[in-house]
């Protein structure tokens, strides 16, 4: 909440009158133990197989596999795919193969063949472009400026990492979380 105000504070031009701001205290501590809230997961209950779950979308509802995990939206395929990789120098689909390796659906070499063709389509990248600046309001122009700004972190804007840095200490102290190791 700190950094949204902060970054909202530095650069918005009207108020975030409607925008529902909630806390992690509220989500991590009073509805989880205070109200008792517990988040139920039950696709981690079931088996699943990334090549069985096609057929079976595809056989029954006629349903088209994606180049990609969430390239069914242009905007996404434009974030994951472009803007994330040659920004920020991150690749979605690292975390994604590791997945399928980690659960025998794909070896390392077949992640590492798959790592050095580009996630886009640099034939399609003018297109892309020009839908998502319009789709925002803007000029290409400003979206490419944007593209080439200095980068920034959380760290640049008020956070919250002390108060996180701590619950997490605290519910790795209690037992209740398992350490995230970085």
């Amino acid at each position: 909440m700190a950094q949204l105000r902060d970054i909202q504070r530095r650069f918005g031009t009207r108020p975030l009158k409607t925008y529902p701001f909630s806390s992690i205290l509220f989500h991590k501590v009073y509805l989880r133990y205070i109200k008792g809230v517990q988040v139920v997961k039950p696709l981690n209950y079931l088996p699943y197989t990334k090549v069985h779950a096609t057929e079976v979308l595809s056989k029954i509802y006629g349903w088209r596999p994606y180049p990609q995990k969430h390239f069914e939206s242009r905007f996404t395929r434009f974030f994951e795919g472009y803007w994330l990789p040659t920004r920020f120098g991150y690749d979605t689909r690292r975390v994604q193969y590791s997945s399928l390796i980690l659960t025998g659906q794909m070896t390392r070499e077949e992640a590492l063949l798959k790592l050095e063709r580009q996630a886009y389509d640099p034939a399609t990248i003018d297109e892309d472009f020009e839908y998502i600046a319009t789709k925002l309001g803007i000029t290409v122009a400003e979206l490419r400026h944007y593209h080439q700004l200095p980068l920034k972190t959380f760290r640049d804007y008020k956070n919250q990492q002390w108060l996180f840095n701590l619950g997490a200490k605290v519910l790795k102290l209690l037992g209740v979380e398992r350490a995230i190791k970085r």
